[in-house]
């Protein structure tokens, strides 16, 4: 198939989803396929004519990819490589690209990717791409929205409340210690964990950076794990446990700062119910296709909390989604391969 994997884009994740996208793309390439790796924002001007042989081209399209740095990357400068001044999402010839594909691959993480932008606008064109489609996206990506469906199907999900900027918080308020997350970002950034009152106003200062709702709730204390659900079933969860801190941005991608463990260490009972918990998550949004699921378990109570649903979860090689899918036996390449082929399932009219 003519596939094309679009990464990179504007979102804070964009260092994450290059990496993805590279990851997927050389998967795509072993099995065969005539995939191409473009970036959503600053898309393609090179020599190449803009036609189906492009596909066919003797071009190392992840040449420039490099390793996903420890700090959030500095988004300031990409308008700047942008010949058009950058005032569209989608850089050059990037729509006239995915229209010719079989199939566009989604390796986009976050903001302007993540939340049903791109997918609504595939819809549109009617070119397939993959996992969930436009709405689930965007609840899923906004965390507060999200939640209130989890509540509302039964699913357990820690308390909170959502705040505006500019909105009053008396810090007293709040029980300590509780996350202060911004509520559309993803790979944990504009994510912190206050221990007190008075860092209660600089976590929201910097969550407002991010956007202007921000979710302030419950900490949980204990194990946390992330279950992935493709075309409706879940698969092996996978135990996220950070050598220092939270599961944060540094923690997630870069090696050795997490042990992970799959299948997690926990009992039939509980390994069930947690599995049938996402299973209930990816109906409760309506997904299609396949998502990953996050959770905390309490490790005193024995209770479980649904933080919040992955729409494209990361293909990294720290990723977890990767990690659960090797517990079932199945590699890096036969796993993008069942996501292409449930993603064009899921779209037939």
């Amino acid at each position: 198939m003519k596939i094309v994997v679009l990464a990179g884009g504007t979102s804070t994740e964009r260092d994450v989803s290059l990496i993805s996208g590279s990851n997927i793309y050389r998967a795509l390439k072993k099995k065969g396929h005539d995939a191409i790796l473009v970036d959503l924002y600053l898309g393609y001007e090179g020599d190449l004519a803009i036609n189906e042989d492009i596909f066919k081209a003797n071009v190392e399209w992840d040449k420039d990819v490099t390793a996903i740095s420890a700090e959030q990357p500095d988004l300031s400068h990409l308008k700047e490589l942008r010949k058009d001044g950058g005032k569209s999402l989608f850089g050059p010839n990037v729509l006239a690209l995915c229209d010719m594909a079989d199939i566009v691959f989604l390796g986009l993480h976050g903001a302007n990717g993540e939340d049903g932008r791109v997918q609504a606008t595939f819809d549109l064109m009617g070119i397939p791409y993959t996992g969930t489609d436009y709405l689930s996206s965007a609840i899923a990506m906004d965390k507060s929205l999200s939640k209130q469906m989890f509540r509302a199907a039964g699913i357990p999900t820690p308390k909170g409340i959502t705040a505006k900027n500019g909105q009053k918080i008396d810090p007293s308020t709040v029980p300590y210690p509780c996350m202060v997350k911004t509520t559309c970002g993803g790979s944990s950034v504009g994510t912190y964990r206050v221990e007190k009152p008075e860092e209660l106003q600089k976590a929201l200062d910097d969550a407002y950076s991010f956007g202007d709702d921000v979710i302030i709730e419950q900490f949980v204390s204990g194990r946390e794990f992330s279950v992935g659900v493709v075309d409706g079933k879940a698969y092996p969860i996978i135990e996220i446990a950070p050598i220092h801190g939270f599961y944060d941005y540094k923690n997630k991608y870069q090696a050795g700062s997490t042990i992970e463990t799959c299948p997690a260490d926990l009992p039939k009972e509980l390994t069930q119910k947690m599995q049938h918990y996402a299973e209930m998550v990816f109906e409760a949004l309506g997904m299609r296709s396949y998502a990953r699921m996050d959770f905390m378990l309490d490790t005193e109570t024995l209770e479980m909390y649904c933080l919040e649903a992955n729409t494209l979860p990361g293909m990294t090689p720290t990723s977890l989604l990767p990690q659960e899918a090797a517990a079932l036996g199945m590699s890096f390449e036969d796993l993008c391969e069942k996501l292409i082929q449930v993603s064009l399932k899921n779209q037939e009219v």
